[in-house]
């Protein structure tokens, strides 16, 4: 089972200094920065997943997150090397795609079969995705007299404008002799049509098979659609869940002919989930919030509004890092630590989290990995304060779930 995880400029500033909070005054981004497969050895992925959308943006004038020097980079000099993939331990494969959830409101895709095809030849991936369009069903397993006529023409388009485009995308790689690997792509709204999507690829030609709109999913749902696919599945066709983890149920997934998936869920847990933020081989924890007075935009509302007194703000702020990193080398006690905390999180934050925090510091989880970012770091890993804090713990969690990965591979195997 392998694991892509999808490009987002995602990278750490090896120079960040957490005591002053400054970086390097000569920094350049891309080019100083650290992805987590130069962070980690061996790396906590298989390879990237690059969406065409986060790249070139739309036509309509609609940008990506790559500024143009960044784009052009990326097109003169390849994936491999813009990536700096050989700097990790292992080969590490590239997968493209076009990025359809970035345009499902769209009535049809905003590119061509030749747009996608320049896009992934010219970047020289490993594995490129057919163009396709999200179809959006809350319940698959539902009954389907719960649908409009409408809604279900609409989905029937999106299936049919996938597998048009998916059928001109085969044949014009296979007359182009292409470097990467051609992946089709199923849409459906329920078991049932996934499984025609996926009999119709076959068809096509396709042997690896991308299944897409299944993120607002279920697990049951997941399941229950890809155990229709498999009735219609070749035995040697291969499976790729886009947007897709839930490492509990990788055994499953596999027993059903997935065989790699790709998701940015763990990473974004660290900063977007209101609880579960760093995460270890046995569950989660909560991050412990300590927002920067002169750089969390709520926060400086509150002080322009005169709701809170900034030099109060300031020195609860202070006291707050203080106490937790002279908890964590053994200088303050947990109440000491537990009590500072909670002071600034009254007057920072409207959520009471002071249970799941007297959770997080009496476990001090980050003493117990062994990944170099929480042996370099301590308790800042796990202090929710920032980019450079939040997509550090974001790089851990891609490390935890790794290793969730591969123990649950080889127990399948013994």
């Amino acid at each position: 089972m392998r694991f892509f995880f999808p490009d987002s400029q995602d990278q750490i500033d090896p120079g960040f200094n957490f005591d002053t909070e400054e970086r390097e005054p000569l920094r350049v981004r891309q080019r100083d920065d650290l992805y987590a497969h130069e962070v980690f050895d061996p790396p906590p992925f298989d390879g990237l997943l690059v969406s065409k959308s986060i790249v070139d943006g739309y036509s309509d004038g609609t940008s990506g997150k790559y500024s143009s020097s960044q784009r052009h980079r990326l097109y003169r000099e390849h994936a491999r090397r813009f990536f700096r993939l050989d700097h990790a331990d292992g080969l590490l494969e590239i997968m493209g795609d076009c990025g359809a959830f970035s345009y499902w409101k769209n009535p049809e895709p905003p590119y061509d079969v030749d747009d996608v095809i320049d896009f992934y030849d010219g970047c020289e991936f490993d594995y490129g995705i057919s163009v396709d369009h999200v179809i959006f069903n809350k319940n698959p397993l539902g009954a389907q007299v719960h649908e409009s006529d409408d809604e279900l023409k609409s989905w029937q388009d999106r299936q049919d404008i996938t597998l048009t485009l998916a059928n001109d995308f085969w044949k014009a790689t296979k007359d182009g002799q292409v470097r990467f690997t051609p992946m089709g792509v199923a849409q459906g709204w329920n078991p049932a049509s996934y499984a025609v999507s996926v009999a119709e690829l076959q068809k096509i030609g396709y042997r690896r098979i991308a299944i897409g709109g299944m993120v607002p999913y279920k697990t049951k749902d997941i399941i229950g659609c890809l155990q229709a696919v498999n009735e219609v599945r070749d035995s040697e066709t291969q499976l790729h869940l886009l947007g897709i983890s839930r490492c509990e149920e990788i055994r499953t997934f596999a027993r059903l002919g997935v065989t790699s998936l790709d998701s940015t869920s763990a990473f974004q847990q660290s900063y977007k989930d209101a609880r579960n933020n760093y995460h270890t081989p046995d569950g989660a924890y909560t991050a412990l919030r300590v927002k920067q007075v002169d750089g969390n935009v709520g926060l400086r509302k509150q002080i322009m509004a005169g709701e809170i007194d900034q030099k109060q703000a300031l020195k609860l702020e202070r006291a707050a890092l203080s106490l937790l990193r002279k908890y964590d080398a053994g200088e303050a006690t947990l109440d000491e630590a537990w009590d500072a905390l909670q002071e600034y999180s009254r007057l920072s934050d409207t959520t009471d989290r002071g249970t799941a925090y007297r959770r997080t510091l009496a476990d001090r989880p980050w003493r117990n990995c062994p990944c170099p970012l929480c042996r370099e770091l301590g308790i800042d890993i796990i202090i929710f304060r920032g980019t450079e804090r939040n997509k550090r713990r974001g790089f851990h969690n891609l490390y935890v779930f790794r290793q969730r990965l591969r123990a649950q591979v080889e127990e399948d195997r013994s």
